[in-house]
This record gives C-alpha cells, structure tokens and sequence, in this order.
C-alpha cells in the first residue's frame, strides 16, 4: 500500500536533519503514518480512527494541570 499523497511532516518537528519527526500521507485507505527516522514502517488507519485520536488529544490537552 502505497501513499497516494505526499509524505507530510509535522510543524511539530525538530532539528536540522528532518528525521525527528513524524510524517502523514493520504492512501486509499486511509492516512499513513510514519517516523521520520524509520521511513520503512508505517502504520494506515482509517479516517475515523484519525478523527478519534486528535479528538482525544484535544480534549485531553485542555485538562492538563
């Protein structure tokens, strides 16, 4: 399974030799994700599942003390 869209790194990023970072694409199946530092391995999840997680990470941010 192939990326359909560019990878796309984080605005999180750090560095200047752009490995520390985590990288998103569009497949047809959903959205690849992947460090920077171990191109090779990727993990697709869904859209869904996309939308969940940054919903919990949202949510969870504003309850830190």
């Amino acid at each position: 399974m192939c990326p359909v869209g560019e990878w796309q790194k984080s605005s999180y990023s750090g560095g200047d030799d752009g490995n520390n970072c985590v990288e998103l694409a569009m497949t047809s199946d959903g959205i690849a994700l992947r460090e920077g530092d171990t191109p090779e391995g990727m993990v697709v999840v869904t859209r869904e599942v996309m939308s969940a997680f940054l919903w919990i990470v949202k949510s969870s941010a504003g309850s830190r003390s």
